[in-house]
């Protein structure tokens, strides 16, 4: 009998279990997939390592956080700086005073400003109804109709003026020449790789790969006296209330031999409509590699559906309403934690996930 039984073996699952085993308790974890690490996992291809489920850089204004990350793994000083691509025309992200000059030719903060707020003023929005008219109200609409409006559309498979206004809050709009795409003290790629954090976290736990919960899951359950459930919450409960949506991703990765350096940049979105993919990840500039071959990863979305991994959680007011239904159930389970992204129905950043874990930790034994 174990104490705990941890269903799935990523950020969440893994410091709940390294917290547990300092505490003198035993856990075992299971995870669907043929590794551990969950989404932050990375694998090395021509000793690159290879962020497999999609760019993944840490960042947090916790110092906290961030030592406790650093107490795993030294972390480099990787600064996310991504390049939109639209058409051949490349811009920096985010929205700076780069982004500007090459739109609009403008060099001071001053002209920049008065562009916008004259594409702003002749759109005549005063009350946005949708995400195309937010994003307009915000940044006027060069920059809506080359760098937001195509991205957007394929990330979230609609038109933008069928998406609520609520997806694009605010945007970062900077009058400084910054290409610093987080505002975040603490920032960086863990030297080697996620998978290496995860390792120590989970050294001498017992994990079984290649394991689904619900095909034994009477089974598992009896082993521990709790379970902590990472999954998706609609299949824990059976989808009493209907399946919630996602948002899916399909990554098509290329090994390129014939060069050492495809795009010169780790990330690089395509913000018009017609190209399928929405970013190329090259993943050696991560580390500032030096490998004489480099490795690719284009980014698909897509509909998510049964048998597809679901990625991000389509919180629009009928998907709220439908997880409220189902963390009302999740309450009433005492001897069932539920934790990460999907059995909480948020997208959540790396620090957050982490922050959460560690917050039902201290609930859970303090």
């Amino acid at each position: 009998m174990y104490d705990y039984l941890i269903v799935g073996a990523g950020l969440f699952g893994s410091v709940f279990a390294y917290e547990a085993i300092k505490r003198g308790k035993t856990c075992l974890i299971i995870d669907k997939r043929n590794h551990i690490g969950g989404n932050v996992y990375t694998e090395k291809v021509k000793d690159i390592n290879v962020h497999k489920y999609g760019a993944h850089i840490f960042h947090t204004n916790n110092k906290m956080i961030w030592d406790y990350v650093n107490s795993f793994a030294e972390f480099n000083r990787y600064t996310n700086s991504p390049v939109a691509n639209y058409k051949g025309e490349l811009y920096n992200l985010p929205f700076n005073m780069n982004t500007f000059n090459k739109l609009w030719g403008v060099i001071s903060p001053s002209e920049a400003k008065q562009k916008i707020e004259e594409q702003k003023e002749a759109s005549g929005i005063t009350d946005p109804k949708n995400l195309e008219e937010q994003a307009i109200s915000l940044v006027g609409t060069d920059i809506y109709e080359k760098l937001i409006k195509g991205y957007t559309e394929k990330q979230w498979g609609r038109p933008a003026k069928e998406l609520p206004s609520f997806i694009i809050k605010r945007l970062p709009v900077r009058f400084t020449y910054d290409n610093n795409y987080f505002n975040d003290r603490y920032q960086g790629i863990p030297i080697g790789g996620y998978t290496s954090i995860i390792e120590k976290m989970l050294e001498g736990i017992e994990v079984r790969l290649n394991v689904d919960f619900f095909e034994q899951r009477e089974e598992f359950e009896s082993l521990a006296k709790k379970v902590v459930y990472t999954g998706m919450i609609d299949q824990y409960f059976d989808y009493k209330y209907g399946i919630l949506d996602y948002r899916s991703l399909q990554f098509e990765t290329k090994v390129l031999e014939d060069t050492d350096n495809f795009q010169g940049n780790a990330v690089v979105n395509y913000t018009d409509k017609e190209t399928p993919y929405t970013r190329i990840i090259e993943h050696k500039h991560f580390e500032f590699g030096t490998q004489e071959a480099t490795v690719i990863t284009e980014e698909y979305p897509g509909e998510w559906k049964p048998g597809d991994e679901p990625y991000y959680p389509v919180n629009d007011d009928k998907n709220n309403e439908t997880y409220r239904k189902y963390k009302e159930l999740a309450d009433n389970e005492d001897k069932v934690i539920f934790g990460g992204r999907l059995a909480t129905y948020k997208y959540y950043d790396m620090h957050q996930v982490i922050g959460a874990a560690l917050a039902t930790v201290n609930k859970e034994f303090e």
